[in-house]
């Protein structure tokens, strides 16, 4: 703390004020009274499970796509290399509603590919199909970026040494590279799942909102601020205080 120049100190915690002010105002509007009745309704409930569902499939699904890209991404080169590169985080930048019509537009009754699966007797849009591909859509860079910065700090010296001592490179993949990049691996699948959880305008604009399929928590608070702020408001601390526990857990199981 000594070696930090003073002045970091005030920019830093009005930064960190910045952050819990509206989350300590939004628990001060809590009706504490009423909160386990507007928490467990049943359209509450059903939306919770299925963001929670919805969220580690998510999860999953970033992690088994995110991890050879990071590779790729990290040991490879090739021409068109750095466009790839940018093309992979454009859904950072992406407002979520402009993910989800194109993931309509993709995988849609008439979507580029959605058309070829409605012959054979397959939807995706508006089923929670749709839901699990919105947010990973917009999860993914999360992994991908993580993984990959790792991946180049970590070098390739472990690697080349495991190789030449006759290693496979599945071998060397599963007993050094990974091994080397766990906590950033284990942080990059964390931040997938809080982005998922959170996820928005993608779900609502490619997935719909339907009750117990589509419905994720994110749009019951949507619904319920216009007919029970309350309610609104009390989903909107348990969202909150899921992603807190789910990124608490996650960080003590981290390897120091």
């Amino acid at each position: 703390m000594r070696a930090l120049p003073r002045w970091v100190l005030i920019p830093g915690l009005l930064g960190a004020l910045f952050v819990l002010l509206p989350l300590v105002a939004m628990a001060a509007r809590v009706e504490w009274t009423e909160f386990g009745r507007l928490i467990t309704s049943e359209s509450s409930l059903a939306a919770l499970r299925l963001s929670l569902q919805t969220s580690l499939t998510s999860a999953a699904v970033c992690v088994v796509l995110g991890v050879p890209l990071a590779l790729l991404l990290a040991r490879s080169s090739f021409p068109g290399l750095s466009l790839l590169r940018s093309l992979v985080l454009i859904p950072l930048v992406l407002p979520p509603v402009v993910g989800g019509i194109a993931l309509l537009y993709t995988f849609g009754r008439q979507g580029l590919v959605g058309r070829h699966l409605e012959v054979l007797g397959v939807q995706i849009a508006f089923s929670t199909t749709a839901v699990v591909l919105a947010q990973t859509f917009v999860a993914l860079p999360f992994l991908v970026i993580s993984l990959e910065g790792a991946l180049r700090t970590a070098g390739t010296r472990y690697e080349a040494a495991a190789a030449s001592l006759g290693a496979r490179p599945t071998r060397v993949l599963t007993h050094v590279t990974l091994p080397l990049v766990l906590p950033a691996l284990v942080s990059g699948t964390v931040l997938c799942f809080a982005r998922a959880l959170g996820e928005f305008g993608a779900t609502i604009t490619f997935a719909g909102s339907l009750q117990g399929s589509t419905r994720t928590l994110p749009l019951e608070i949507y619904l319920q601020r216009e007919s029970d702020p309350q309610a609104a408001v009390a989903l909107s601390f348990l969202l909150m205080i899921v992603a807190i526990l789910i990124i608490a857990l996650a960080r003590r199981r981290m390897p120091a």
